[in-house]
């Protein structure tokens, strides 16, 4: 049976919060003054400067903007702000994710249309072209590039052409995908692009951030719907300053400074990508060895987290959670709503080795399951 670790009892093999190293954990343990500039130089610009090289090439035309809360904080402050009253804002949703953005707008008043599609279906470039021709009054579109609801990568490349030939403002959610699956967003035309802290970067919860053009994000002073959501004036004040409006999670972004040493330390994102994809060929291959399926077919799978169906009828989720989890492995409930899963994930501080012994983990709990 595999043994616990003596600092960390189990493995989360989870969307986030997920399993960190012990050089972003030791982060947590300094105390910082939100005043002093060896926090608000050193480390909040210094990180808001990495963001960016992480995201694009075309580093000046971009500016990074960290808000504190859980990275549904920065979905809602970046539709809040981005849209301005009097624009109408398209959501393109086949998940939990989507749909959460679809709350968000019906609370912060703003003017919107969804196309609503089953979670299992990848969404197609030619419905955003068609919606977009059929009403011109839309100026933004916003989708989410990994969908975790089922583990979908949705096409960003072709989605964003189509949102970009329409001369639409684009707005893309890529919480789960952002420093796991390589991107340049110059390249792709993203005007706002929302991820968090505690996702593949590999740091802890507590803030989230936008990485925006900065001519777009320029003309959105005043529409904030939300005095602490406000991304313009927290854009503002960092550049200003480096410092945060409101209280800054400042052992969060120490941790956070650290894991973005440890992602250059592991090669950057490319190497990182390389990690994940390896983790979740080896989960997929040795869980359907195991007579366990996937929900998604290859070909719609992004390698952040995947999900299992039930084998049969007689399958006990919890009861397999809490076994798998006394041998040192903490999975995920399923999310959709058609069918019976549950969800392994295959990022953070988890490498192939890790996988390889929860395939004998799992491989332990089913033979003594029978």
């Amino acid at each position: 049976m595999y043994e616990f670790i003596p600092d960390n009892p189990y493995i989360l093999l989870t969307p986030g919060p997920l399993s960190t190293s012990k050089g972003v954990r030791n982060a947590l343990l300094r105390d910082w003054c939100t005043w002093d500039d060896d926090y608000n130089q050193d480390i909040v610009q210094n990180i808001r400067r990495r963001l960016v090289t992480l995201a694009t090439r075309d580093t000046g035309a971009y500016t990074a903007v960290l808000m504190q809360g859980s990275g549904s904080f920065a979905v809602e402050a970046c539709l809040g702000t981005a849209v301005p009253q009097g624009g109408k804002l398209l959501i393109l949703s086949n998940g939990a994710y989507g749909k959460r953005m679809v709350e968000m707008a019906e609370v912060l008043g703003i003017a919107h249309t969804a196309i609503l599609l089953d979670e299992t279906e990848a969404p197609d470039a030619n419905i955003v072209t068609a919606a977009l021709t059929a009403d011109p009054t839309i100026t933004h579109v916003a989708f989410v590039h990994c969908e975790t609801t089922t583990g979908m990568l949705n096409p960003l490349a072709e989605l964003a052409q189509a949102v970009k030939a329409a001369g639409r403002t684009l707005v893309v959610d890529a919480m789960s995908s952002f420093g796991g699956i390589p991107m340049d967003i110059g390249e792709l035309e993203i005007d706002y692009l929302i991820s968090s802290s505690n996702k593949c970067i590999q740091g802890v919860p507590g803030f989230g951030f936008v990485i925006a053009r900065r001519d777009v994000l320029g003309q959105c002073d005043g529409n904030a719907r939300s005095l602490s959501l406000d991304l313009y004036s927290q854009w503002q004040a960092m550049d200003q300053s480096g410092k945060w409006r409101f209280t800054s999670p400042t052992h969060v972004v120490r941790a956070f400074y650290q894991a973005l040493d440890e992602l250059e330390a592991e090669g950057g994102i490319p190497a990182r990508a390389t990690r994940y994809q390896e983790n979740h060929r080896i989960l997929v291959e040795g869980m359907r060895a195991l007579g366990f399926q996937t929900l998604l077919p290859d070909d719609l799978q992004a390698p952040i987290i995947t999900s299992f169906l039930y084998p049969n009828e007689r399958f006990d989720f919890k009861a397999f959670y809490e076994a798998v989890k006394a041998r040192g492995f903490v999975l995920y409930p399923g999310k959709i709503s058609k069918a019976a899963t549950f969800r392994i994930g295959n990022i953070g501080e988890v490498y192939p080795e890790d996988m390889r012994r929860l395939i004998e983990v799992v491989r332990e709990v089913v033979e003594t399951a029978k």
